[in-house]
């Protein structure tokens, strides 16, 4: 026995836990009926207390003929919380207006329940004076479900104030609906007064967050949806990712969606397509296009093209437009218009300009032309540049001006690059520079040399070297040549030889030059062979001469006639020659055709 009662206190004889949890709620139940059995008798006795809390056990188990015989007896006996149960009785019966009776009788003694009870009556019917006023009691009284709705009849009102103040006294109780909407307001303050720059922005930002944490930790799954979002555009994505996951399992749909961008930006496809399927499937169109992007990159065209009209059936304008990139990209022109067509009716700026693009083709100038105007007055900066090119192209050059303008302004490069020439062609050099500053910044390398140009053009002649000094330090318009160049524009790379080559850098120079004469730039070409001859290799000089001159590079041409000329190739000399003065400038012709008439007399000597 002594071993036995050993073994049971080391717990190794303890019973498994479903067991124990069977054993408690057996307990529960047995103290519960023992303390009806206590109420009961006491209620017997003709104790008021115990009626009435013996009527709201039977209430709670749904006995309503038991409940309402005690209940009726302690109201009688001027028990106030038994009248506001008899109300709740009453009212679940289907006899509203003898349950506001028996509310108000409970809510004048001073019941907060009561008068939230009340309140809700009064609302229901219409009456919101009435409302108010039986809220605004219950609320008083520190009723957490009556600062709520009343809250909510304010705001309904348009009390902002006021609903603001019964919305935080809500959530101060541990509400977590009035937590939620109270974030939601702060939240969409702080977005109305940002653009303002408004210091108080800062604070309802972080003031909604607190309260989204407090409805999410609460178990509030839209308020760890947004607590997620504003985490995610914070960069925690870890902790985005958790709130996202605590969302997606309580049901809702756009944070699987969220959580499935956020696996997919991590690397993770296969988990975010599992996501997305759980959100498409609860009606998300957002994963539902996102799942028919994934397909349609793995080339899984018809998956893809389901799913794209799974998002078009959940009221997703996208599925129709991505349906229409589908067909597009598979050469089905017919089908891709009418999903084109489809999406833009319903709206959709970037399928207006898509499908302008496809009927400019087409050849349907005048039906491309109202869509792109849709797209660009809905917003779609590329539509507002297309337009630009359109009327460019007709030569309406104030109304292409005018777009380009527009799409500039909202940052679009070529616009901006555009705009920039035209202010060139006007000699308005300072709003040239400007627009091709913004060019240059976006990634463009013909702003980038345009600049380089401006700036080239109005940069003082170097100052003399003296001892002491660095022998060369960049301006910002080498700085721009350079930019251009690294991104293969030839004239700009032709222009970084030549300054390579003032400063004697022979190396450099004949990089740049074979950069751009590999890329087809005859002038490339030229002051490549022109390096090459000063530092001894004419065969090779000749080479990129040919190939300059072949382009129709009037000097090249020049060049190698002189070569053959000096070589004793007169006839080849003489076809060179031919070609220099056919091709220019005027000084090269001149002296080309001086040349050719020379080897002529050579040759006919």
């Amino acid at each position: 026995m002594g071993d036995m009662a050993n073994l049971f206190e080391t717990g190794r004889f303890a019973q498994p836990s479903d067991r124990d949890e069977a054993a408690d709620e057996a307990q529960e139940a047995a103290d519960e009926a023992a303390e009806e059995v206590r109420r009961r008798l006491a209620a017997e006795a003709g104790d008021v207390e115990a009626m009435s809390v013996l009527g709201a056990m039977l209430l709670r188990r749904g006995d309503f003929d038991g409940a309402e015989s005690h209940l009726r007896a302690a109201t009688a006996a001027g028990d106030r919380a038994a009248a506001n149960n008899l109300g709740v009785l009453l009212h679940q019966r289907g006899y509203a207006d003898e349950a506001a009776g028996w509310w108000r009788i409970a809510a004048v003694a001073g019941s907060a329940p009561a008068a939230h009870a009340l309140g809700r009556h009064f609302r229901e019917r219409g009456d919101e004076p009435a409302a108010e006023y039986w809220l605004r009691q219950a609320a008083e009284q520190g009723h957490v479900l009556g600062a709520y709705a009343l809250a909510d009849l304010l705001e309904h009102r348009g009390d902002e104030t006021g609903a603001r103040r019964w919305m935080r006294a809500a959530a101060e109780r541990g509400h977590r609906e009035a937590a939620y909407r109270l974030a939601r307001t702060l939240d969409r303050n702080a977005g109305q007064r940002r653009d303002g720059r408004d210091e108080g922005d800062t604070e309802a930002a972080d003031e909604a967050e607190q309260w989204y944490r407090q409805a999410a930790a609460r178990g509030h799954r839209r308020a760890a949806l947004h607590l997620g979002t504003i985490l995610e555009k914070r960069g925690e994505l870890k902790e985005a990712g958790r709130w996202y996951l605590t969302s997606a399992k309580d049901g809702e749909a756009r944070a699987a969606c969220a959580l499935g961008f956020l696996l997919r930006d991590a690397g993770d496809t296969e988990s975010a397509a599992v996501w997305w399927l759980r959100a498409a499937q609860d009606g998300d169109g957002n994963a539902a296009n996102a799942l028919g992007a994934l397909h349609a990159e793995r080339g899984e065209t018809q998956t893809a093209e389901r799913w794209y009209r799974a998002a078009m059936d959940a009221g997703d304008d996208n599925g129709a437009y991505n349906l229409g990139l589908l067909c597009a990209d598979q050469g089905r022109t017919t089908q891709a218009e009418q999903w084109y067509r489809r999406a833009a009716y319903a709206g959709h700026r970037e399928a207006s300009n898509a499908l302008a693009i496809l009927l400019l083709r087409s050849g349907d100038e005048t039906g491309a032309e109202p869509w792109f105007s849709k797209a660009a007055e809905a917003g779609s900066v590329d539509a507002a540049f297309n337009l630009g090119i359109l009327h460019a192209g007709r030569g309406e050059e104030r109304a292409a001006l005018r777009w380009y303008e527009r799409a500039a302004s909202a940052g679009h490069t070529e616009a901006a690059l555009q705009v920039g020439m035209a202010r060139l062609r006007d000699g308005d050099e300072r709003e040239a520079e400007r627009f091709l500053r913004c060019a240059a910044g976006g990634g463009s390398a013909e702003a980038a040399y345009r600049l380089a140009t401006v700036l080239d053009a109005r940069r003082p002649p170097a100052p003399e070297h003296e001892l002491g000094e660095p022998a060369h330090e960049k301006s910002e318009c080498e700085e721009w040549y350079e930019r251009a160049a690294s991104q293969g524009h030839r004239r700009a790379q032709v222009r970084v030889g030549m300054m390579a080559a003032a400063r004697g850098d022979v190396v450099e120079a004949a990089r740049w030059y074979r950069e751009a004469a590999e890329a087809g730039s005859r002038n490339g070409a030229f002051n490549l062979g022109l390096l090459l001859a000063r530092e001894g290799s004419e065969p090779e000089a000749v080479v990129w001469w040919r190939r300059a001159a072949d382009a129709g590079h009037g000097r090249a041409a020049l060049r190698l006639a002189l070569v053959c000329a000096r070589r004793g190739e007169l006839a080849e000399g003489q076809r060179w020659a031919d070609l220099a003065v056919s091709l220019g400038p005027r000084e090269v012709g001149e002296r080309a055709a001086r040349l050719r008439d020379a080897l002529r007399q050579e040759l006919s000597a």
